[in-house]
């Protein structure tokens, strides 16, 4: 069985390596990949010896323990890679509070302290009361979920910042399985000054020594390099009796990573129903920017949230140089800003990198003085943004898909949030499927 794999970012490397490994001869695996090089979202950049991730800060954690381990030994096994606990903040006017920020209400000022409990208790009170259901809109699910004061402090300005929307345009379904629920006597606890801990799963992560997380699809690249056929950019998917052309050439089967809003453009004959579900899908795009000190290091901290205007356009903070020795040289320190962008929005012009550093100073994250040189990378696909009528549009696209035996996978090939671990996981679950078919004859 002859398998054409679209795209050559972690997923479609993954199932490219579970496919041979698994026993597939790879002279029937192809994967065609438009760029120079593979990685995809995982990508990383190198400036003046300064690493950046170019798709925002990336952490190596799962609850897939076999899928982490094969991971790193890709990449060179453990001793590729330095453990980490996080140390993450929200940047509060002059303050550092605690992530999640229901775990860190003490470290807000009193008044703040004390709507965003209020809020909290009131919101836990009326859901014990009346039993209510999560609701559908994201705007609304946050003040049920954990009551006014802190939706006005943090969730509401940070979502906005984030997904440039009215949060209500937003559905709730993506938050689902994301955001564990805060038990209330550690809310009151942090309230008081007690420290509590949410996120714990998250508590320690794991990063490349060399070469930002791009090291890791490097590693799963290197056993499969010889398949992939870069600056080979999709032109054409078609249909044939016996299975599918990509760019003229015969395949038994075509495994898409492609963002489904571009399929419209290079899969002939195309129903109208599944074409417009495909181009209304809504996404982010991303503009991350290195910034490059002449500072020996950073604060402990692993990354940092700026949810106020003030702060300027960026959202998310990663200190790059605090994951491995190695990301930025000797005595110098680096940051990785992100700022997001509707997708199908034109790029931030050249006056991004001005009001990112003003906020950052007038965050007091740092001096302008301390900058040495800004280097940006924007992505246009980058997250899934989660609407009404999001799985209405998925079914449509997907069971066109399926009828034909077009096969989606990876984030944007099925529009899913997924992390790189769970990238992995749908692939190695891909691989077996397409094996157990490629042994049925």
């Amino acid at each position: 069985m002859k398998i054409a794999i679209l795209g050559a970012g972690i997923s479609g490397l993954a199932l490219a390596r579970f496919l041979i490994e698994g026993g597939l001869p790879r002279e029937h695996v192809t994967l065609f990949e438009g760029s120079r090089a593979v990685g995809g979202l995982c990508a990383s950049k190198t400036v003046e010896g300064f690493t950046y991730d170019v798709t925002g800060g990336h952490i190596l954690y799962s609850k897939d323990a076999p899928a982490m381990a094969w991971m790193k030994a890709c990449a060179g096994g453990d001793g590729a890679f330095v453990a980490q606990e996080r140390h993450t903040k929200i940047r509060f006017g002059d303050r550092w509070v605690h992530y999640p920020f229901e775990n860190g209400l003490g470290d807000l000022p009193q008044s703040a302290n004390f709507d965003c409990l209020k809020g909290y208790i009131e919101a836990w009170h009326r859901r014990q009361v009346d039993g209510s259901r999560a609701p559908e809109q994201f705007g609304a699910w946050v003040r049920w979920r954990f009551g006014d004061g802190i939706a006005r402090h943090f969730m509401d300005p940070y979502n906005a910042k984030v997904w440039k929307r009215e949060l209500d345009f937003l559905s709730s379904d993506w938050v689902a399985g994301r955001v564990p629920d805060a038990p209330v006597d550690d809310v009151l606890r942090s309230s008081i000054g007690i420290r509590t801990e949410g996120y714990t799963h998250q508590s320690m992560f794991f990063y490349p020594r060399k070469g930002g997380f791009q090291a890791i699809t490097d590693g799963i690249a290197s056993t499969v390099l010889d398949r992939v056929r870069l600056a080979t950019p999709v032109r054409v998917v078609e249909r044939t009796r016996a299975g599918w052309k990509v760019n003229g050439e015969e395949f038994d089967s075509v495994v898409s990573t492609l963002a489904l809003t571009d399929l419209p453009g290079l899969v002939r004959d195309l129903p109208h129903a599944a074409s417009d579900a495909m181009r209304s899908l809504e996404y982010n795009s991303i503009t991350c920017l290195l910034v490059a000190l002449a500072r020996p290091e950073h604060p402990k901290l692993s990354w940092i949230y700026l949810p106020h205007h003030e702060q300027g356009p960026t959202n998310r903070v990663t200190y790059m140089s605090n994951y491995a020795p190695g990301m930025a040289p000797a005595g110098k320190s680096s940051l990785l800003c992100e700022v997001t962008h509707p997708g199908g929005a034109p790029y931030p012009g050249p006056g991004l990198e001005g009001e990112v550093l003003e906020g950052l100073e007038r965050a007091g994250i740092l001096r302008r003085d301390e900058v040495l040189f800004t280097d940006r990378t924007s992505t246009r696909h980058a997250y899934v943004v989660f609407d009404a009528a999001y799985h209405a549009r998925r079914r449509a696209i997907f069971d066109w898909m399926e009828q034909v035996g077009l096969v989606p996978l990876g984030r944007f090939g099925r529009f899913e949030y997924d992390n790189s671990d769970q990238c992995v996981i749908k692939a190695r679950e891909l691989a077996g499927r397409l094996l157990g078919r490629a042994r049925q004859g």
